[in-house]
Formats: C-alpha cells, structure tokens, sequence
C-alpha cells in the first residue's frame, strides 16, 4: 500500500508541475491570436484610410473640373451677351446711315448751288441769303452732332480716296481708265462706308482706277 501511495503521491506531483505549462501555453497562444488578430485589424485600417484618400481625391479633382467648367460657362456667357449687344447696336446704327448720307448729300448739294440772284429792280443781296445761310449752319450743326454721337458709340468712316482698293472695305461700282491716280487706287467714293469697332457696317461705294501705266 505504500508503494502505491508513493506513486499516487508521484503522478500528483507529476500533474501539479504540469498545469502550469499548460497554461502558460495557452496564453502564448492567446497572445499570438491576439497579434495576428490586431495585425489584420491595423492592415484594415490602413487600407481603410488608403480607400478614403483616393476618394478624396477623386472628389477634389471632380470639384476643380467643376469649378473649372463654371468658369468657362460664366466668361462664355459674358462674352455672348457682349457680343449680342454690339450685334444690336450694330444692327440700330446701320439703320441710320442712310440719314447721314442724306444730311452729306444736302450739304453738297447745298454748297454747289448757284447763288440766289436779286429781284427785279433791286440792287444787293437777295433778302432771303441770310435765311439760307442760317439753314446750313443749323444743318452743319446737327451732322457734327450726329457724327460725334455715332463716333462716341464706337462707329469709324472707312477712309477710301487716295487708298488702294481693299475688297474687304472696298465695293467697286465701276473702274475707270486715267493716268492720274495709281493703278487699282479709289479715285472717287460714291458712298462713304462704315465700321462698328471690328465689325464692318457697310463697304464703301467707290470708283478705282485703272492705270496701265502704273
């Protein structure tokens, strides 16, 4: 009986030394659970924090062609209203050209006139000279008028006489052989042409010369 409560004895002694490797085991294994599990946690996060870069990103560069595109909207749409307004007014001034050509017309007309001639039995000037120069004046006074108010606004005669022909300016109404004037040169304008900043109003009406001689 004793030798089998020494080896009772033994085989406890053997199980007590043993319980605590086992446990130590366990933690060991618990700890490297633990690490692999916290491992891939910190490789989530930072794949996490990878993904929400990139689509920060992706929403910034969207914001800039935003931004961008507005802008380019906003500076087209000036640029049309711009351009309507001068489209206008070009349109308007046009319409007026030919009262300036009339007011041209009644003033060379009125300068090549004969002079009026006196009545029967009176000696001086006519009675109504006077009144007829008063009228050019007050007809000289409102074309400066009318050519500041269009010159204001942006409107610029073509000047012609004395110029080489220009098809882009220019319309021909006839050629007219003469040594006078260089070869494809305007000699006369018949009627005065126009232009509205860039925009070309009207050509002006002109005759060119044709010099064989140069």
């Amino acid at each position: 009986m004793a030798k089998g409560n020494g080896k009772s004895e033994e085989s406890n002694l053997d199980l007590e030394h043993e319980l605590p490797a086992a446990e130590g085991e366990e933690e060991t294994a618990a700890s490297a659970g633990r690490g692999s599990a916290d491992s891939a946690a910190a490789a989530g996060a930072v794949s996490e924090v990878e993904q929400l870069k990139a689509e920060r990103d992706a929403l910034l560069d969207r914001l800039a062609r935003l931004q961008a595109e507005f802008d380019n909207a906003r500076k087209r749409g000036v640029r049309e209203q711009q351009e309507f307004r001068e489209f206008a007014a070009a349109e308007v001034i046009k319409a007026l050209l030919p009262a300036l050509d009339s007011f041209e017309r009644a003033l060379k007309t009125s300068q090549n006139a004969a002079p009026l001639k006196p009545k029967a039995g009176l000696s001086g000037p006519p009675s109504d000279s006077s009144e007829a120069g008063e009228f050019r004046s007050g007809i000289e006074l409102i074309y400066r008028q009318f050519q500041d108010a269009l010159q204001k606004a942006g409107v610029q005669p073509i000047v012609s006489v004395g110029q080489p022909f220009d098809p882009r300016v220019h319309e021909a109404i006839e050629m007219v052989d003469t040594t006078d004037v260089p070869d494809h040169h305007v000699m006369d304008e018949l009627q005065r042409g126009y232009k509205f900043k860039d925009r070309l109003l009207r050509p002006a009406m002109v005759r060119v010369a044709r010099n064989s001689g140069g």
